[in-house]
């Protein structure tokens, strides 16, 4: 039991490793101005990423479009971004709707069922 939990413990620090050691350091022009006296805010990082898909798309094939902006002011922009991906990527709930309502017919066609059967 001793071997077994001691590799676990093993596991977990090693896996916490590895993601601390991919994460991204801070951004040295946060806050600061890009060269037209602009910064990207909450709802740049919101449109940034909505669009962050076509955008990864179109920088695979040129350099004067990156993904991310970073002439930005900070976490505001970080948040913007981040919501407009999960917007993205989270989908409209239909599938998780339309899946409910099967599971829940289908718990009261198995009551009905169960009914029937003691009546009888």
């Amino acid at each position: 039991m001793k071997k077994k939990h001691l590799f676990l413990v093993s596991i977990v620090i090693l896996t916490t490793l590895l993601f601390t050691s991919c994460a991204g350091g801070t951004n040295p022009t946060a806050g600061t101005t890009d060269p037209g006296g602009q910064i990207s805010g909450f709802w740049l990082g919101l449109w940034h990423g909505l669009i962050a898909c076509v955008t990864f798309i179109i920088s695979l094939f040129t350099d004067k479009v990156s993904v991310y902006e970073v002439y930005n002011s900070g976490n505001w922009y970080d948040f913007g971004f981040m919501l407009g991906i999960v917007i993205v990527f989270s989908g409209s709930g239909y599938g998780a709707k339309k899946k409910r309502k099967k599971s829940i017919k289908t718990i009261t066609t198995v009551t009905t069922v169960d009914n029937d059967e003691k009546t009888e």
